[in-house]
């Protein structure tokens, strides 16, 4: 490997003059505490590098050395109930080696080389192996499978095996010989380029949803396993706490939550909850189901840019071994700045906003690494972003909100209005969006009913009318409404106290399941169709409400546990009842 040494210094971008023997996104080593970088520039006079750790003290005529590889993260077993920092550096080894602060230029091992993993081997001598194929399998945790495969570019066949037993990372279990006579060794790890997508077999049709257990989402705007959603929203609309929620409670197998640019606090947050809840599904901790990239906004700003790149390779990873991924990316605006700060530095001409001109560019890299597909090894894995934006000043036309619009298909726009009313998710069912429809609606079908659409369509459009007659109401006051009216309004707000809020600290109302919001919406919206008859009647809309029934169903969702859903036959009949009463 040849040596060359630093020319010029600007923040984490650093020259080197007159080099030759560097490639385009090549991995390289910059000064003697071998500072991790990557070349992002190359003409006949300079070569430009992008350092991924803070570059105070460097100087000119320190040594730059290339590793002849692009910039890749390690991939096995001792991922899960991890955090690493934005180059998949382990933080827990890092604070050992270094104490409460980051040392530069640690070389500590992403992955636990000593660490003995129980293997049990799955291919016999003579068996034929192509890219993806699973050689072997080891539990990872209590409730993750973590399945060996053969890297993608490999094929061959098996010519040795190891017998079960307990191995570390580096340690062959395998050889396969290719059809030129090459020897592959394969042993619990291999490496994958970050910038560069993990292939699959064939990309299938977004028909599945991911159930969050949040209200808003699964009945107004659902998204789909290997969908791509956006949450954007000002400061304190609840963004973090909005993804937390859905990572503590969507139906995907495993979760990678990214916290790029964010407040350090926010991150020792994530740990904290995490580790002390308990994961519906198996009983165990979330940690083991979860990996965490911490990259906070005291971190250099230049690891933010690899930090998303880093959890998207290790989601495919596992989803390549057929497990359903989500990741949470806390913020794509602060990636978004971390590429500006870069960019200004190297002087290139500036788009809106002082964004880079390839801002949407890499947005669409991003996101288009989402998808649900059958994978190399045969079996079905997805990985499906949930990507926050921080808009300054809840202003949605800045250019990362609407280049993210671009590349999404669900819009869960956070309103600050709604959030300082505390109204948790505080999603604005106006502003928020799903393109799904389509694509879901065969799944609810089968599995909900037609009723669970009809209702849904039905409660979308009384939002819509009352959105429509809260402006006349703001303009002459609502006394002039007729009744009919006046219902809409008052049906509205059950709709939104009742059912759009959610608690989050509510044992019943954190998580709920379809089966209960599609009765929720049935007994909401049968209410209100009784009240508009009596109403049709000349009777006057005061006296339904004296009756109580709406207040009543503000609080069914604290009422009805999750385990009586035939609680809401009682309140049909008493609805009936009641209404018969006057009518």
């Amino acid at each position: 490997m040849e040596s060359n040494v630093i020319y010029g210094i600007n923040g984490p971008v650093v020259t080197v003059k007159n080099a030759t023997c560097f490639s385009m996104m090549e991995m390289v080593y910059v000064g003697e505490e071998k500072l991790v970088g990557e070349i992002i520039g190359i003409n006949d006079g300079f070569t430009t590098v992008q350092v991924y750790e803070e570059t105070t003290g460097l100087k000119p005529g320190d040594p730059v050395v290339g590793t002849g590889s692009p910039m890749n993260v390690l991939l096995g077993p001792g991922i899960i109930d991890n955090i690493f920092d934005g180059i998949e550096r382990p933080l827990k080894e890092i604070e050992k080696e270094s104490g409460a602060f980051i040392s530069r230029g640690s070389s500590v091992s992403s992955l636990d080389p000593e660490k003995k993993w129980n293997v049990t081997l799955k291919v016999r001598l003579g068996d034929k192996l192509k890219g993806g194929d699973i050689y072997a399998t080891l539990p990872e945790t209590p409730i993750i499978e973590h399945r060996l495969m053969v890297p993608p570019a490999i094929s061959g066949t098996v010519v040795e095996i190891a017998p079960d037993g307990e191995y570390k990372i580096f340690d062959t279990v395998a050889k396969l010989r290719d059809d030129k006579g090459n020897v592959h060794d394969l042993s619990l790890c291999q490496k994958w380029p970050i910038r560069t997508p993990r292939p699959v077999k064939e990309r299938l049709s977004a028909t599945v949803p991911l159930i969050t257990g949040q209200r808003v989402i699964d009945t107004l705007f659902p998204v789909s396993k290997g969908g791509t959603a956006a949450i954007p929203g000002g400061f304190g609309t609840g963004k973090t706490m909005t993804q937390h929620q859905l990572a503590k409670w969507c139906d995907a197998d495993i979760i990678v939550y990214v916290g790029c640019g964010e407040r350090g606090n926010e991150m020792s947050q994530v740990l904290d909850e995490f580790s002390e809840l308990i994961d519906p599904k198996s009983n165990r901790p979330m940690t083991d189901r979860t990996v965490l990239i911490a990259n906070t906004s005291n971190m250099p700003v230049a690891a933010r840019e690899a930090s998303i790149y880093t959890g998207l390779t290790l989601a495919e990873y596992y989803r390549d071994m057929g497990y359903h991924v989500a990741i949470m990316a806390d913020s794509t605006s602060r990636w978004a700045e971390a590429l500006r700060e870069i960019s200004g530095r190297l002087e290139e001409m500036p788009a809106e906003e002082g964004f880079p001109a390839y801002l949407p560019s890499r947005l669409s890299e991003f996101y288009e690494r989402a998808g649900r597909a059958n994978v190399l090894c045969g079996a079905e894995g997805s990985v499906t972003i949930i990507g926050a934006v921080s808009p300054q000043g809840s202003d949605f036309s800045e250019p990362v909100t609407q280049n993210t619009k671009r590349f999404t298909r669900c819009f869960w726009a956070l309103d600050k209005a709604l959030a300082y009313a505390r109204h948790y998710p505080a999603i604005n069912w106006i502003d928020s969006y799903s393109e799904y429809f389509t694509d879901l609606d065969p799944w609810f079908e089968k599995n909900q009913g037609k009723e669970f659409i009809k209702y849904r369509n039905k409660i979308s459009y009384l939002l819509q009318e009352e959105s429509r007659l809260m402006e006349i109401v703001k303009l002459i006051g609502s006394d002039v409404l007729p009744d009919d009216q006046k219902l809409v309004i008052e049906t509205c707000r059950v709709i939104r106290v009742g059912f759009l809020q959610q608690n989050a600290f509510h044992a019943d109302d954190t998580f709920v399941p379809l089966e209960k919001q599609k009765l929720m919406m049935k007994t909401i919206l049968h209410l209100h169709k009784k009240a508009q008859k009596i109403i049709s009647n000349a009777v006057p809309i005061s006296q339904i409400i004296k009756l109580g029934l709406f207040d009543k169903l503000t609080k069914m969702k604290y009422d009805i546990p999750n385990n009586r859903l035939d609680m809401f036959d009682e309140y049909i009949k008493e609805i009936d009842e009641k209404l018969n009463s006057i009518e």
